[in-house]
């Protein structure tokens, strides 16, 4: 069962800038588990709204922020029609710098931010939170995780790149072993962002430091599978993502 949500656009005021960012939740006065929401590199745009009050209406105040808040409000970079071709690949040429300015320290000073004003907000329950992301974002909810420990109670990986990458410093199977939260990773098995080898190497990590942690491999499916206003969008994964998150979240906040 679904509730009516209240949207709100929120400035969320951090140590480099202030970052805007979508926060939506049940709209019925009360307080609901709170949940930071790292979209993909394409940042806040319709189809994030859209994802944002969906997740909401099942019980949950999500808060999505412009991690690239530093480089302007968003969109940082004109989205354009990712039908046309090279299309992408000239998006991420602009958005490069943008990306250069979010290092790993950056994004975790920003993401105590985020989840402090989560805490400090009356429409969210008290005590431990969770993260989901999407592509890079998927990263930054398993750094987020490794990061600020018992406070992330539950974290989600859609379609994450470079997981286990062991020459980058923000590959998260280097702090595996930082990791309390229950952990949900869904990979495209078409994505070389993931190979299977490094998907092994991830699961080793994780094994090794003994998280609690479910990885999956989503059949035909692209990085990006989440995704309706790309071509990798996939309707089935993105239904598929939809209760795995929802599952993970309802475990995670079921009350004691």
């Amino acid at each position: 069962m679904t509730s009516p949500v209240a949207f709100h656009a929120v400035d969320i005021p951090l140590p480099d800038g202030t970052a805007d960012a979508y926060f939506a939740h049940p709209d019925d006065g009360g307080a609901h588990p709170g949940l930071l929401c790292y979209p993909d590199a394409l940042g806040l745009r319709p189809w994030l709204r859209e994802m944002v009050e969906t997740i909401a209406a099942h019980g949950f105040a999500v808060l999505a922020p412009n991690f690239f808040y530093r480089s302007g409000h968003a969109p940082v970079v004109p989205l354009p029609d990712f039908r046309e071709p090279d299309a992408m690949g000239t998006f991420f040429a602009a958005v490069a710098p943008a990306r250069a300015e979010l290092t790993p320290d950056k994004a975790m000073q920003d993401a105590h931010g985020y989840l402090a004003w989560l805490s400090a907000n009356d429409l969210v329950a008290p005590g431990a939170l969770a993260t989901t992301g999407y592509c890079m974002g998927g990263r930054l909810a398993l750094r987020t995780a490794a990061t600020f420990g018992d406070q992330v109670a539950a974290a989600a990986s859609f379609h994450g790149g470079f997981l286990a990458a062991e020459d980058r410093p923000d590959s998260p199977h280097h702090t595996a072993g930082d990791i309390t939260a229950e952990l949900f990773i869904a990979h495209a098995d078409h994505d070389s962002s993931m190979p299977p080898e490094d998907i092994t190497r991830l699961e080793q990590a994780l094994d090794t430091a003994a998280v609690r942690y479910a990885s999956v491999v989503y059949p035909d499916a692209e990085h990006g599978f989440t995704m309706r206003d790309t071509p990798a969008y996939s309707e089935d994964a993105y239904a598929r993502h939809l209760h795995d998150l929802l599952a993970l979240l309802n475990r995670a906040f079921a009350p004691e």
